[in-house]
């Protein structure tokens, strides 16, 4: 069994990973694990749908949708350096954000957007028996602004005036490491993958009522994360796969410099589940399913990223020719409860993602 074809699945139908409101790709290694020189790039779509209804001092009233459809792309090149030793080198964009309230609610105007880019090298070891190891240096370019209404504002202590601040876009480096076991006449991999804090120096343009204030900085840490990915053949052309991923959420912080207040923050951190089936049906088509589930990150949460617990479920559909391979897969996701820092709840909510990969064997 081609392991790499269900590999290809999994990630397409998992790519729009939505953890903590902001995550966009859960920057998977399966790359590493492909034969020969390989060359890769997906496209991501998520349609999010966060409604939700305000607390009694801004009204009561109904939210409207806040989250703003977004599309992320990635690309990765991987090759052979000897019979030991392998190479990756993967870009892509690891957190995003686009939230507006929209005209008509009193809190129109709040919105966030984040901009993320990460460039990441990796080198593979194989020592024998199955075993490999792996590490890597991963550059991010992240950037954001943020627009808070003058009620608001007000409610957290500040002027009786509108807020706003964006940042410049800084450059910050992290690490990852893993290991991994393969045993290729059953189709068994286990992989597990540590990608280390990215801790991002801002330069922020804060202003009041359009009033500018002078330049501040600030810190924002892009959160670890620890993964573990298991995948084996249980019978002729079926592959089982799963994967268990935690986030250090907690150190993921956005603070308003000339308020004196973070603006995001998380109180808990997430683990999501993840366990899938995947069939090879000829020669060309092999196709898969998969449900999730994320903890959520607590409550409660910033109004720029109410997001509870999230169940999931992805199919996907790959096709090969020759050194060929497309897959396409689509996942549908059922957000939880979530109660912001302003007392707004939303609950009931829903994502769609959808995402396509093409690769090239060669």
């Amino acid at each position: 069994m081609r392991i790499g074809v269900i590999s290809a699945l999994a990630c397409a139908v998992a790519a729009p990973a939505f953890a903590g409101g902001v995550e966009r790709s859960s920057q998977p290694m399966s790359i590493l694990f492909e034969e020969g020189r390989y060359l890769e790039g997906g496209l991501t779509y998520g349609r999010p749908s966060l409604t939700g209804n305000l607390a009694a001092r801004f009204g009561g009233t109904a939210t409207g949708n806040i989250a703003n459809s977004y599309f992320s792309g990635s690309l990765g090149y991987k090759a052979d350096i000897n019979e030991k030793l392998s190479y990756a080198i993967i870009l892509d964009q690891p957190i995003g954000a686009d939230v507006v309230y929209p005209a008509g609610s009193a809190l129109a105007t709040l919105s966030g957007e984040i901009k993320s880019t990460a460039l990441t090298g990796v080198l593979r070891y194989k020592f024998g028996g199955g075993v490999s190891a792996y590490a890597g240096v991963r550059s991010v370019w992240t950037s954001g602004a943020v627009s808070i209404p003058a009620a608001v504002v007000n409610a957290l202590g500040g002027p009786a005036a509108d807020y706003v601040m964006t940042s410049n876009t800084d450059q910050a480096f992290g690490y990852l490491v893993g290991v991994a076991y393969e045993k290729p006449e059953i189709a068994l991999r286990v992989a597990l993958t540590y990608q280390s804090e990215v801790k991002h120096g801002f330069t922020a343009q804060e202003s009041f009522g359009g009033a500018p204030l002078p330049a501040t900085g600030f810190t924002t840490t892009i959160p670890d994360s620890l993964t573990l990915d298991v995948r084996s053949g249980v019978a002729k052309d079926t592959l089982v796969f799963g994967s268990i991923r935690w986030v250090n959420w907690k150190d993921f912080v956005i603070p308003a410099p000339a308020l004196g207040v973070n603006i995001v923050s998380y109180p808990e951190n997430s683990v999501t589940y993840t366990l899938g089936v995947g069939r090879k049906f000829n020669e060309n088509w092999s196709g898969s399913i998969s449900v999730s589930h994320d903890t959520g990150t607590g409550n409660p949460t910033s109004n720029l990223g109410p997001v509870g617990k999230r169940n999931s479920i992805g199919v996907g559909v790959s096709y090969t020719r020759d050194a060929m391979t497309i897959s396409a897969g689509l996942q549908y996701s059922r957000i939880g409860a979530a109660t912001t820092t302003l007392g707004s709840t939303f609950d009931d909510n829903s994502a769609i993602g959808a995402g396509m990969r093409i690769g090239f064997r060669f």
